[in-house]
């Protein structure tokens, strides 16, 4: 298991930009898929986007697609969400989570077994 701590959240305009942050502990984080999740009040949680061990794999959901880049730091055991053109329905509380499968395994699967607080993320109109 690795410890997820999410940071960066905030309330920002529509058409505005902010970047999450996830800090993690663990001896083996540049060992796992990462991905991030979200989940609106009254909907069900759904996927964000995930980056394989590396960082040269990349996933995002149709909804984000073009908006939000995932990235990370193994040096600094940190993965990113950099998230611009916000939008009123990108407002949800957002989750990292750190998956051991392979990267294909975990983005077709969405098994992921570390989880974070979960950081708000509120974009007004």
């Amino acid at each position: 298991q690795v410890q997820l701590v999410e940071s960066g959240g905030g309330l920002v305009q529509a058409g505005g930009s902010l970047r999450l942050s996830c800090a993690a502990s663990g001896r083996t984080f540049s060992n796992y898929v990462m991905g991030w999740f979200r989940q609106a009040p009254g909907k069900e949680r759904e996927f964000v986007s995930a980056i394989s061990s590396g960082g040269g794999g990349r996933y995002y959901a149709d909804s984000v697609k073009g908006r939000f880049t995932i990235s990370r730091d193994n040096a600094k055991n940190t993965v990113y969400l950099q998230m611009n053109s916000l939008k009123p329905e990108d407002t949800a509380v957002y989750y990292c989570a750190a998956s051991t499968l392979a990267y294909s395994d975990a983005v077709n699967k969405g098994q992921f077994g570390s989880w974070g607080q979960g950081t708000q993320v509120t974009v007004s109109s």
